[in-house]
């Protein structure tokens, strides 16, 4: 089967390009964050009509997560438990597949804004409870997929300038410590499971020519639990969404099991 994960930045604007997408790669899951739309304004019908089931925890305005699936998802559990947030940034659910049950989480993680600011302090708390959240989840459901937009480069090689954005927000060691951590709970990196091109990324700046000049990061990734790890065949960035016209400044991320 086949999942993926796009930081849509408004389904509201985005919604042709995704039934587009949709359509042209007719994975089995995709898991959209940035919806910035309340749940009576989702798009259930487009989407059905598409083929696709929708589990979603939507916000005005910001943040917003959703899981469409070919099957319909189940045991659907919002935002992190015993985290007290205000904000739509968590949705997990159990996908039906013939290898059996598939535990998929999908998050919007908080972007810091900067080190040392209070919304960074927000981040550090939301990144511990996730961590414990995964942690509980894994030891019920050992298929386990963690994917979205991370807002984390997790390595040099995944930043177009790692010396000149050192230790400023997606690049701050404690980002890439909390990286390592989840992974440390039995999760590997699918794409690096893989060759890649060099300077492979998956967001790229609306200004200063940010995708023309490829000066991006990779901060969607897609973790597999030891379970699955096994059973991954790809994982790829697909650019082409990223030279639509108002297009988001994300590209999926694909992964093939």
């Amino acid at each position: 089967m086949k999942l993926a994960t796009w930081n849509v930045n408004s389904l509201a604007v985005r919604l042709p390009q995704v039934l587009d997408w949709l359509a042209a790669n007719p994975v089995d899951a995709l898991c959209l964050q940035e919806l910035k739309l309340t749940d009576d304004k989702f798009p259930q019908a487009e989407l059905e009509a598409a083929g696709y089931h929708s589990a979603v925890f939507g916000q005005k305005t910001y943040n917003g997560v959703a899981i469409l699936s070919r099957t319909p998802a189940r045991d659907v559990v919002k935002n992190i438990t015993g985290f007290a947030d205000d904000q739509s940034r968590v949705i997990t659910a159990t996908l039906d597949t013939p290898e059996g049950a598939l535990r998929v989480v999908n998050g919007y993680f908080v972007n810091g804004q900067e080190p040392g600011s209070e919304k960074f302090a927000y981040k550090m708390r939301w990144l511990d409870a996730l961590r414990e959240q995964v942690r509980a989840e894994l030891a019920v459901h050992p298929r386990l997929v963690l994917l979205g937009d991370f807002n984390v480069a997790p390595e040099d090689r995944d930043s177009y300038d790692p010396e000149g954005l050192r230790e400023t927000i997606h690049h701050t060691t404690a980002e890439r410590d909390h990286f390592k951590a989840l992974l440390g709970l039995g999760l590997t990196d699918a794409f690096r499971l893989f060759e890649q091109p060099e300077k492979s990324y998956s967001w790229w700046d609306y200004r200063m020519l940010g995708f023309q000049k490829n000066r991006g990061l990779r901060i969607d990734h897609i973790l597999v639990s030891e379970a699955l790890k096994p059973g991954v065949k790809s994982c790829t960035v697909d650019r082409a969404p990223r030279k639509n016209k108002q297009p988001s400044d994300h590209a999926p991320v694909i992964v093939e099991l």
